[in-house]
């Protein structure tokens, strides 16, 4: 492929997932600062980072990546300040912006944007969210955090909780982990429920899964728990969104008679589903997964790019 990109998980083979994983593990192994000559190995390059939709964690996160990596970051995190905001197409954004540098890194708020900027695109394109629909660098991150809790990714259960419907983590996530002999517990509202494409997907898999609408007495035999926000931004009608909003709240005592190794993962920003009394309790894991992400978008990058360590 010319300019390989990751816009779907699917983009990733079992075997490439799997690469991810060790390259993370090495660059974690290695810091920067541990390094006489730091991790310099994408110098002189440059990455644009184009955010069209609000993000902190994953923005920072990748632009962390990139400046350990020694490379530049261009980009923007407010498209109204950019001349899209004048009327310029996606199409004429992406074909200027790609002059200019030798990666690209998108977050958009329309499904597919991210797979049309690729085909727009001279150089990869890495998408950073496009709607509901996909987060592949997050889920990335969400498996080496998976591996490095629990030691693995085959035969384990995994919990997803809340928005399920819109929830672009928690579809990224289940398609990656379809390759794992995984058991999956859906707990969500029945307006919020796993699309059924997904389900397919597990059905054609021979994978079990089992549908729930209460969390609290159900966490006694997963290994992980993958809480997440009811997101206002994906409703229409915000009187579904007021009916749905509080569905879950996990609280620390809540935790009692679940597996000693059980994690808690959140792709964040938590909005209340987490109670704050969780935060100190040795089975949350949700701000180590963040410190995770750049040692998982480093390794995209470097492989994308095809730089060799």
């Amino acid at each position: 492929m010319k300019n390989p990109s990751l816009i779907s998980i699917t983009d990733f083979s079992k075997e490439e997932i799997l690469r991810i994983m060790e390259l993370a593990a090495d660059f974690e192994r290695q810091p920067q600062q541990r390094r006489p000559d730091g991790h310099r190995l994408l110098e002189g390059k440059v990455i644009a980072t184009l955010f069209f939709e609000p993000s902190t964690r994953t923005r920072l996160s990748f632009e962390s990546a990139i400046n350990r990596l020694g490379a530049r970051v261009i980009g923007f995190s407010d498209a109204n300040n950019t001349s899209v905001s004048k009327g310029e197409t996606l199409h004429d954004t992406i074909s200027v912006i790609t002059s200019y540098c030798d990666m690209i890194v998108m977050r958009h708020t329309l499904e597919g944007a991210a797979r049309y900027a690729s085909e727009v695109a001279g150089v990869p394109v890495v998408n950073a969210g496009d709607g509901a629909n996909q987060h592949p660098s997050q889920t990335l991150l969400d498996l080496y955090s998976i591996k490095k809790t629990q030691g693995r990714l085959d035969g384990l259960r995994i919990m997803m909780v809340g928005d399920l419907k819109y929830g672009r983590t928690v579809h990224s996530l289940l398609e990656a982990l379809s390759h794992f002999n995984t058991e999956f517990t859906f707990v969500s509202p029945a307006e919020l429920r796993m699309p059924a494409e997904y389900k397919r997907l597990l059905d054609e898999r021979g994978l079990k899964y089992r549908e729930l609408t209460e969390l609290e007495g159900n966490m006694a035999d997963e290994d992980i728990v993958y809480m997440t926000r009811i997101q206002k931004e994906r409703f229409n009608d915000p009187m579904e969104y007021e009916r749905v909003k509080n569905a879950y709240v996990l609280r620390r005592e809540m935790l009692e008679g679940v597996k000693d190794t059980m994690k808690i993962l959140h792709p964040l920003p938590r909005v209340g589903e987490i109670a704050t009394d969780v935060d100190n309790d040795p089975h949350a894991y949700y701000f180590e997964q963040v410190r995770n992400g750049v040692w998982a978008r480093m390794a995209i990058i470097c492989y994308l790019l095809g730089a060799k360590k």
